[in-house]
């Protein structure tokens, strides 16, 4: 069982930079694959980047690749998402979750509630 808490959303000029955290709880996050999604008013839930459990490879949408950056410490439980040169497009929902495997689809198995991320222009 792993349980994951979003922190760092907020309203953001157009330009400007963020950076969200996602906490996992348990001790067996190492095991785990992460990944970050996002959900606009009206839209599916899409994929943003995911990250191997040792770090070693990482996946990015096109929409954000060069952006974003997601990284992890597996000593602190963490998985972040840098997102530079942000967008209104950006505007979302954004996720983290977990799973055992490294996917680029939205069949994770754990998620968090989310946090708000809103780029005005």
């Amino acid at each position: 069982q792993v349980q994951l808490v979003e922190s760092g959303g907020g309203l953001v000029q157009a330009g400007n930079s963020l950076r969200l955290s996602c906490a996992a709880s348990g001790r067996t996050f190492s095991s785990y694959a992460m990944g970050w999604f996002r959900q606009a008013p009206g839209k599916e839930r899409e994929f943003i980047a995911a990250i191997s459990r040792s770090s070693v490879d990482t996946y990015y949408a096109d929409s954000v690749k060069g952006r974003f950056t997601i990284s992890r410490d597996n000593a602190k439980n963490t998985v972040s998402l840098q997102m530079n040169s942000l967008k209104p497009e950006d505007t979302a929902v954004y996720y983290c979750a977990a799973d055992r495997l490294l996917r680029i689809t939205i069949d994770y198995h754990y998620w968090g509630q989310g946090t708000q991320v809103t780029v005005s222009s």
